[in-house]
């Protein structure tokens, strides 16, 4: 094929993706020049289309990025007010007494957000300040220089044939190419995983752990509603089956955000975490306060749980990886989006001063320095064994141990315990035969509903004629490998129904896809490689 000619564009920082950490980077450029080029480049068809996140924030990102924000209209507006803890069995519920709980674990000062809205707000300052944000601009490649380092990105390609080739009506893009490349795609980004790979950021880190994140918003009885709560379980309806808990978080106009969280580190390849998320809304405490409500949205997204071991070397030539592309989440907090925001801006400070001495394309290693030794590793290091403990000992010994090492962190501001993750959570995958089938209950419609009911409240749409972004590495196998070995799991873990086993074939139904990247996470034989769809496709959440 000859090589394909496009147009370019230069800047001085091109951003790819439109969330806390890359918007927060923008918006810090411009504080400190408002004569640099900065673009920003979202694949969803508008700033917050794809954002999915719990989200109680704690403000310490958005105070050090723009400290008056309570005073511009911020949609931040719902300070939590009661904060509950319960282990849930099958029939009712043990609050655990909240002055059992280390204090980092208190979400006193925080707020309950729709991200989506938080970003859609922070796009509007950054444009306000002269950034260009491209909104349906996805970005399929990664452009380098002559020294291999990242020089830019692919942006915008449209209307590929049907087997992914360049056809007489495909759109090839444009090359965006910047100083420094700075990459807050969110959790597993494809070019993320590529630039990982390519300059082995790794190496130094334990595997990167996930889970999966689901989320429905909910209209209940404003008898019911108690604007400002926040309330945590662990427990039932997963039991052994798999580590993970809920959330259900009182927001205004009477809405509610129920989700539920599976760590993908689970054995069981019968496990279906979709299902043990619908089980969930019956139980007695949920049911009734569900009850007489309507589900109004649902969306599902991976999250990054290594924490501090997992963290990659963020900083690479030409470039840096921002927020949850590198993974900065805060598990036993599940927060992440303040880390975001401070990566941004620190990936912006670094730059801004590269860039002032005539530097670019080289590593900010000063970018990385911050984030292991700033706020960001401390909040990190110090909750650093919770997930270990958890995946290695399971939730007891997870909220004794892990509970006693955050208390001696924060007395003593350190821990002797430095545990690490093993096995990736592909390959904590077992074999079907070693496992029991679990019996779900049907959904009744009313609590709990099927997927593909579900999906339809996510506004997911691609454009059907485009090859599909979800790609096998080899086709043959999952069937003749994942389907004997593990029941082909694929059929489960996706929480929007993207893959069946039909007549001994394996369907992939790429519209359904919600981009939560669970398959590239969890296939047993890392056998399906997530790309991006053209832009603007995929889901588009409202107010999540």
């Amino acid at each position: 094929m000859a090589e394909i000619e496009r147009e370019s564009m230069e800047y001085d920082v091109v951003i790819v993706g439109a969330g806390p950490a890359g918007l927060s980077a923008a918006i810090r450029l411009k504080q400190l020049d408002a004569d640099l080029n900065v673009v920003v480049l979202e694949k969803g068809s508008e700033v917050g289309a794809h954002i999915l996140s719990g989200a109680v924030l704690d403000p310490s990102g958005l105070d050090a990025l723009l400290p008056d924000w309570r005073n511009m209209d911020a949609p931040i507006n719902v300070p939590v007010t009661s904060d509950n803890f319960y282990m849930l069995g099958e029939a009712g519920q043990v609050r655990i007494p909240n002055f059992v709980m280390p204090p980092l674990m208190s979400n006193h000062g925080t707020y309950i957000v729709s991200m989506a809205n938080v970003c859609r707000w922070m796009a509007e300052q950054a444009e306000g300040m002269g950034v260009e944000i491209f909104p349906g601009m996805a970005c399929s490649d990664i452009v380098y220089g002559e020294n291999g380092e990242v020089k830019g990105v692919v942006a915008g390609v449209f209307g590929l044939e049907a087997d992914g080739s360049y056809g007489e009506n495909t759109e090839p893009g444009m090359e965006l190419h910047g100083k420094y490349v700075f990459l807050s795609e969110g959790v597993r980004g494809s070019l993320s995983k590529q630039v990982i790979e390519k300059f082995d950021l790794a190496k130094d880190a334990s595997p990167q752990k996930y889970g999966l994140g689901m989320k429905e918003i909910w209209e209940i009885d404003p008898a019911k509603h108690k604007e400002g709560t926040v309330t945590h379980t662990m427990g039932w309806p997963l039991g052994k089956n798999a580590g993970g808990g809920s959330f259900i978080y009182h927001l205004d106009n009477n809405q509610v955000y129920v989700g539920f969280v599976v760590h993908l580190n689970y054995e069981n390849p019968h496990l279906f975490p979709y299902m043990e998320f619908q089980r969930f809304k019956h139980h007695p405490m949920l049911a009734e306060l569900l009850e007489g409500g309507k589900r109004v949205a649902y969306g599902a997204r991976a999250i990054t749980e290594g924490g501090w071991q997992s963290l990659p070397k963020t900083a690479f030539p030409g470039g840096a990886l921002l927020g949850c592309s590198a993974g900065m989440v805060n598990v036993p907090r599940i927060k992440g989006n303040h880390n975001a925001m401070l990566s941004g801006k620190a990936a912006a400070e670094a730059a801004f001063e590269a860039i002032g001495a005539g530097r670019s394309g080289d590593t900010l290693d000063g970018y990385d320095t911050e984030v292991r030794t700033g706020a960001i590793g401390k909040d990190l290091k110090r909750v650093r064994n919770v997930k270990p403990l958890w995946s290695n000992y399971g939730l007891t010994a997870s909220l004794a141990i892990g509970g006693a090492d955050m208390w001696c962190n924060n007395i003593f501001g350190t821990s002797p315990l430095n545990l690490k993750h093993g096995k990736s959570d592909a390959e904590a995958t077992g074999k079907a035969a070693d496992f029991k089938p679990i019996d779900y209950p049907k959904p009744d419609g009313k609590l709990s509903f099927d997927r593909l009911t579900n999906v339809a409240f996510s506004f997911t749409n691609h454009e059907e004629s485009q090859p599909a972004h979800l790609k096998l590495i080899d086709d043959s196998i999952p069937i003749s490998v994942n389907l004997p070995q593990y029941a082909e799991p694929a059929q489960r873990y996706c929480p929007a129904g993207v893959y069946e086993v039909v007549d001994n074939n394996f369907v992939i139904n790429f519209q359904n896809c919600v981009h939560c990247k669970t398959c590239d996470i969890k296939d047993p034989s890392q056998n399906i490689v997530w790309t991006t769809p053209q832009g603007g496709d995929g889901p588009n959440y409202p107010n999540m």
